[in-house]
């Protein structure tokens, strides 16, 4: 099979598309043929094994996982011994390492029926990013109806399935974005855009109920001057930054642990947990209308460096998607 590649970490030039064996299924996964997978700071992260610190798990001196993807919209093409409820032929969505590839191996967990009323390019925008925002909110933010939530990177690919996800449960929402997608994110239903290039949100004197950060670009006492006494600060600081570090993120998590205990406001982290009873939400939201994937911009599977290079350099609002 085609697929793209990645023997040493680095820039997008870095990866290659070229042969790669087809995986085989175990008994748990299926084996999808990949119809469009979309682009993530998490292929940006991998790629480069950013923040350093990372690598331990990642592979110490290259990826362990040497195609680069990770989530994907397709048809199942077979199945492991033990998989039950998807057969051939079914239309699926959902996460795994090696997505951009014409074929991908996922766990049966990690995998579900594609959305009805959407394309494969569409369906595959949401997995990974769609999750993110769904546990921010949801299970983490525990976001109320008439509540205040406010989104920081509002137009990213977490941060446009946020703003819908915290209209649909009655959230007043405030994106913060840039100037060139302020018109975006309120087309997603924003009450209120703050433009980051003309204001602070952290020094606006306005607090939020929840606070659902996706940059990690203020201090932990400027995040916390925006919400209420009682309020709630989710951290994910998963973004695309400038140049390399070695612990990335981890320095604000770690003055977030050492506050958390002291504080009466609820500091907390967005932790990486999927499941198919996730992306059945996320279809049924997607099928219901509340949350619509925004695809700036396709790229064939030729052209997946370029896809992450126009991520990384471009600061690409909504989702990237590689079609296969």
């Amino acid at each position: 099979m085609k697929a793209v590649v990645q023997d040493r970490y680095g820039s997008a030039d870095t990866l290659e598309f070229r042969d790669f064996d087809t995986p085989v299924p175990a008994a748990d996964e299926v084996l999808v043929r990949v119809h469009a997978a979309s682009v993530n700071a998490y292929d940006w992260h991998l790629m480069h094994g950013d923040p350093k610190i990372a690598r331990l798990v990642l592979g110490v001196t290259r990826p362990k996982a040497r195609v680069r993807g990770r989530d994907f919209a397709g048809r199942v093409e077979a199945v492991g011994s033990g998989v039950m409820g998807l057969k051939p032929g079914d239309e699926v969505f959902g996460e795994a390492d090696g997505a951009f590839a014409e074929f991908v191996c996922a766990k049966d967990t990690m995998v579900g029926p594609k959305p009805a009323n959407l394309t494969f390019e569409q369906a595959a925008a949401i997995p990974l990013a769609g999750n993110t925002a769904l546990i921010g909110l949801r299970d983490v933010g525990r976001v109320q109806r008439g509540q205040t939530v406010l989104v920081n990177g509002a137009s990213g690919g977490v941060g446009t399935f946020a703003v819908q996800l915290a209209k649909a449960y009655g959230a007043e929402v405030t994106a913060v974005c840039s100037t060139r997608n302020a018109d975006l994110v309120r087309s997603l239903g924003a009450d209120y855009v703050i433009d980051y290039t003309r204001e602070d949100f952290a020094r606006g004197g306005r607090r939020y109920d929840v606070v659902l950060d996706l940059v990690g670009n203020h201090s932990l006492a400027g995040f916390r001057r925006a919400i209420t006494p009682t309020g709630t600060l989710v951290l994910s600081g998963g973004g695309v930054y400038e140049g390399g570090s070695i612990v990335g993120p981890m320095g604000l998590f770690f003055k977030r642990r050492l506050a958390a205990p002291f504080a009466r406001q609820r500091l907390l982290e967005l932790p990486a947990r999927q499941s198919r009873a996730n992306l059945a939400t996320l279809r049924e939201l997607a099928e219901s209308g509340q949350m619509t994937p925004v695809v700036e911009r396709t790229y064939p599977l030729s052209e997946a460096a370029e896809a992450i290079r126009h991520l990384e350099v471009e600061h690409a609002r909504a989702k990237i998607v590689v079609t296969v």
